[in-house]
């Protein structure tokens, strides 16, 4: 058996690394990835919508309501380091195969669920599926596109996906709700897995190991119980307070073990997390960015998502629609910013001016009130939202794997994903004490009314608007510090078996 690198060079009968060495069978396992990373990325707000239908269908209380959430963060969030570890040690493309038919399974489960408990088991399960699936679906178009030319394009490509899949989520939640059930929020995944299933099976290469794989035993238990902790922490502040001895054992506990796990990760021989992943300043950078992006968009989604249909009146698909000029400015920034901007100005003014740009969207929309229109209020810092995401996402998503060696492409990818997600898990527990202190605030300074009542939503959904806003602006300032301005180097092909 002989090995090779595949970087990205065009393939010519059986050189280099057979089928994904191809230059068009690149593009088409680019949409192979893209199909997952989708399917990921809408499943984290495609059920919020459908909630309210499970929950009258199934019976369960509002206080149990958010396990169907929490449920899914947890295990995605705890897990994610370890599914990108696995990836780098038994190949990512059996991850990833692995990833896809576990949360098709699971959304089965989920959709064809009698109980509450059961649905919360299948969202559980769907998290710790989706572990595996996306940092093997990052750090597979990593090593795949490795060609200078190629990579910019790819990278943009993908994270439009990322950052549209949210608002598509909310669109398609809506309408599958209205139009058909909410069961079908959980049976939607089992199209998009099926399709990218087809394609991982026909065209990844099956990876070449020449040494027999090692886990860091104590790095995954600790750095797990960790995130965990973390997660579970601030998900119970929002139910309960920021005083709460659970969620303040939960937090710094998991602060805790993060310490642990640094210790420990300095002195083991094959490390879970090799830090040269983290220290490197381009990547930390990039890790950062999107750890801030992730608590900035939270009160995008969720926020405005209310303000929609709580105190103007859209119905579920309306709301949907509405954020789609925020996806087109996501595809726009994210496609053309890689290969036009980022070569010629460097990661750190692409990153930084796409924070700010997004702190101006955000600025836009803490205007909104009861007499809000759509065109002439919310469209405008939509667009702006959207050109700033996407320029934020692509770079750093390109940024957190330049230069990373193959071995190292699965856990640094899950780090993409594990900074986002603690970084939402953050922004919930803190925007949501945000929203209750204006609305408390503003019911207690005006004479009770149910014109009051709505304006005091509207109120609690801007001050998170506004905070949504100061937290980008943090982040351009960190960027314009911290990130180098030097050109993204390729990260290394793959060893795959020669055909």
């Amino acid at each position: 058996m002989s090995t090779t690198f595949d970087r990205g060079a065009p393939a010519s009968g059986k050189t280099d690394s057979g089928r994904r060495g191809s230059h068009a069978v690149r593009w088409w396992v680019l949409v192979v990835l893209g199909v997952a990373q989708l399917m990921v990325t809408l499943d984290a707000t495609v059920v919020n919508i459908a909630l309210p239908e499970a929950q009258h269908d199934l019976g369960f209380s509002d206080g149990s309501r958010q396990w169907v959430i929490t449920g899914y963060a947890l295990a995605f969030g705890s897990l994610l380091l370890l599914g990108g570890r696995l990836g780098d040690l038994f190949g990512r493309r059996t991850t990833f195969v692995t990833g896809l038919i576990g949360f098709a399974a699971a959304s089965v489960v989920g959709g064809a669920a009698g109980s509450f408990e059961i649905l919360v088991a299948a969202r559980v399960a769907q998290g710790l599926f989706a572990a595996l699936l996306a940092p093997a679906a990052l750090s597979l178009l990593s090593v795949t596109f490795t060609d200078p030319a190629e990579r910019p394009k790819a990278f943009g490509i993908f994270s439009a996906l990322s950052g549209a899949g949210a608002a598509v989520g909310l669109l398609l939640g809506g309408m599958l709700t209205e139009w058909a059930s909410w069961r079908w929020v959980m049976y939607v995944n089992v199209v998009f897995a099926g399709v990218a299933l087809v394609g991982a099976l026909l065209l990844l290469a099956k990876p070449a190991h020449t040494e027999r794989p090692k886990i860091d035993i104590p790095g995954t238990v600790v750095v797990s119980a960790a995130l965990f902790g973390i997660v579970y922490g601030f998900a119970h502040v929002e139910s309960t307070s920021w005083t709460d001895p659970v969620a303040l054992g939960s937090m710094i506990g998991g602060v805790l073990l993060l310490a642990v796990f640094v210790w420990l990760e300095l002195r083991v021989a094959h490390p879970l997390l090799p830090l040269r992943v983290v220290l490197h300043r381009t990547r930390g950078g990039s890790f950062l960015a999107v750890f801030v992006l992730g608590m900035g968009m939270f009160s995008i989604f969720l926020f405005l998502t209310y303000y929609l249909e709580a105190s103007i009146g859209y119905s579920p698909i309306e709301a949907g629609l509405s954020f789609l000029p925020m996806v087109g400015g996501i595809v726009a920034s994210s496609t053309t910013v890689p290969s036009l901007v980022l070569p010629r100005v460097g990661p750190k003014i692409v990153v930084t001016a796409g924070f700010l740009v997004s702190a101006s969207g955000m600025a836009l929309l803490t205007r909104l009130t009861l007499d809000s229109t759509y065109v002439a209020h919310i469209m405008p810092g939509m667009i702006l939202l959207g050109l700033g995401i996407g320029a934020v996402m692509t770079t750093a998503f390109q940024g957190a794997t330049a230069g990373v060696h193959h071995e190292d492409a699965g856990v640094a990818s899950a780090l993409i994903n594990t900074s986002q997600q603690v970084g939402g898990s953050i922004s919930t527990a803190l925007l949501t004490t945000v929203a209750s202190s204006a609305a408390t605030d503003y019911l207690s300074s005006h004479k009770p009314s149910a014109l009051t009542a709505a304006q005091a939503g509207v109120e609690s959904y801007t001050a998170t608007l506004a905070w949504g806003s100061g937290i980008f602006v943090v982040g351009a300032v960190l960027m314009a510090f911290l990130m180098p301005n030097t050109p993204l180097a390729p990260s290394e092909g793959e060893p795959v078996i020669a055909h």
